[in-house]
């Protein structure tokens, strides 16, 4: 079960099918509520138009008896007077709830008929007492508010049954208030069957348990599909890294689909960093070749000296083994500073003076064959000081082996930077050669030797130190005739 939903396409068809069942819940709520109030009001508007009709033959001045209310069963009518006495009711009807009295028959009183289908009145008009009646009554019309005749426009409903000749069944009833003429305020109470409501909810109800899993089948199916097709190719991509990670063969190539979608590129980037993933390794494999090459002659000089000098002391070249020496310790540390380079260490924040660092280094030169000019110019950086001044030192040794009378090291800001330029008057470097040069172990003069060209390993050391410091390192053609190295780099802040 873990493993099943541990997948991108399980994960996605039960995100999907649930959303999509949140959805429908929603929406088949609204949808019901809805049905059941535009059923409801229409069952309230049927109510209160029989209720008016009633209250219209009441204001009238029909009696109880001519009213002719409507079948029971279509739509229940209640009449009550003020207070809340039945004085008229539809036939068959033998219960009610939800109005203002339980009664379902007409009381025999001062307002109605001993039947319930009279006026209430005696031959003459008069109740039992003359003109008592009239009077009450215009004492109702004086305390409703309207004239005998007129019909309440305030409508209320209320929800309720009825059983009708042994139905019984659920109504929506309406309430309207009528000032009839000789009897006073009544209310007028008449009922809509909330059955086609019931009915018409109960089956949509029906319908959407049955439609809404077939319809989340229907979703959960499709996702399926979709998403499988869709992470076929990822598949194929997890192959085959699989099958370049067991062959370690960095020159196969992941499977690009032939789409613009996410998964096309994620194919390219895949490609992208294995093209650069194998020229690093070539790249790290011909530097421990080169490195290992350039280690030999200087192991291989030391050595053959030392054996000289332990079976012949007097022909011990001693200056030739310190030489050796010092060329080994040199290349050593040029490739343990690029070790570290590639690693990633960090140059540091410490701010310095680039003109004082300047100073101070060539002061401690010793031993060149040109003399350095200096034109030095206050310029504060952030960095490593002995990283700088490694750079200093191998673009100072690159200018003395190739100038022929004169090197020169300014220091200037220019454009918001911090420039260090190291010139000589030599042959210069062709353009086609100036990004190669920076390469680490080349050399472009082929014919020089070892001991003089050094191992190649200079000028691509201070492009890197510029690099991490955020700067850039470049060649171009000097005004004495040679080449102008210029290492820039962003001021301290």
């Amino acid at each position: 079960m873990r493993r099943l939903f541990g997948s991108v396409r399980a994960q996605a068809t039960l995100g999907a099918t649930l959303v999509v069942a949140v959805a429908l819940v929603a929406a088949g709520t609204a949808v019901l509520l809805a049905l059941r109030i535009s059923l409801t009001e229409q069952a309230g508007t049927q109510a209160e138009s029989t209720a008016n009709r009633v209250a219209s033959r009441l204001a009238s001045g029909v009696g109880y008896g001519g009213l002719d209310l409507p079948d029971g069963e279509d739509s229940p009518v209640q009449v009550l007077d003020a207070e809340d006495r039945v004085v008229a009711a539809s036939e068959g009807l033998e219960r009610i709830s939800g109005t203002a009295s339980d009664q379902v028959r007409p009381k025999p009183g001062p307002s109605a008929s001993p039947t319930g289908d009279g006026d209430g009145d005696s031959g003459d008009g008069n109740g039992p007492d003359g003109n008592d009646q009239d009077d009450d009554a215009d004492d109702a019309d004086d305390e409703s508010g309207r004239d005998p005749g007129d019909i309440s426009e305030d409508v209320a409903y209320t929800d309720g049954s009825a059983t009708v000749n042994g139905d019984s069944t659920e109504y929506r009833f309406a309430r309207v208030g009528v000032d009839a003429p000789g009897k006073g305020e009544l209310r007028v109470y008449a009922g809509a069957p909330l059955s086609a409501e019931r009915s018409a909810v109960g089956t949509t109800t029906t319908a959407m348990l049955i439609g809404f899993p077939l319809l989340l089948g229907v979703v959960s199916g499709v996702t399926w599909l979709v998403t499988r097709r869709a992470m076929r190719p990822v598949e194929g991509i997890r192959r085959e890294m699989a099958a370049i990670t067991a062959s370690e063969d960095l020159r196969r190539r992941v499977p690009v689909p032939g789409t613009h979608d996410e998964v096309a590129r994620l194919a390219r980037t895949t490609n992208v960093t294995l093209a650069a993933l194998e020229e690093s390794v070539e790249r790290q494999r011909r530097f421990v070749a080169d490195a290992s090459h350039e280690l030999r002659s200087p192991i291989a000089s030391l050595r053959t000296q030392l054996e000289v000098g332990a079976a012949h002391p007097e022909l011990l070249d001693l200056e030739g083994a310190v030489a050796d020496t010092v060329r080994l310790q040199a290349l050593a540390a040029d490739l343990l500073l690029l070790a570290r380079l590639d690693a990633g260490e960090r140059p540091g924040d410490a701010r310095l003076d680039l003109a004082a660092l300047v100073r101070e280094e060539l002061s401690q030169r010793v031993g060149d064959r040109v003399p350095v000019d200096q034109e030095l110019a206050h310029a504060e950086v952030a960095g490593s000081r002995g990283q700088l001044a490694r750079v200093l030192g191998n673009l100072v040794d690159n200018a003395q082996r190739h100038a022929e009378g004169a090197v020169s090291v300014s220091v200037r800001v220019r454009d918001g930077e911090a420039v260090l330029a190291v010139g000589d008057d030599g042959s210069g470097v062709p353009a086609g050669e100036r990004d190669r040069i920076f390469e680490r172990f080349v050399r472009l003069d082929d014919a020089r030797s070892r001991d003089d060209g050094g191992a190649g390993l200079g000028l691509a050391i201070a492009r890197d130190v510029a690099r991490r410091h955020g700067g850039t390192l470049t060649v171009r053609d000097c005004p004495a005739g040679g080449a102008l190295f210029e290492l820039s780099l962003p001021l301290a802040v």
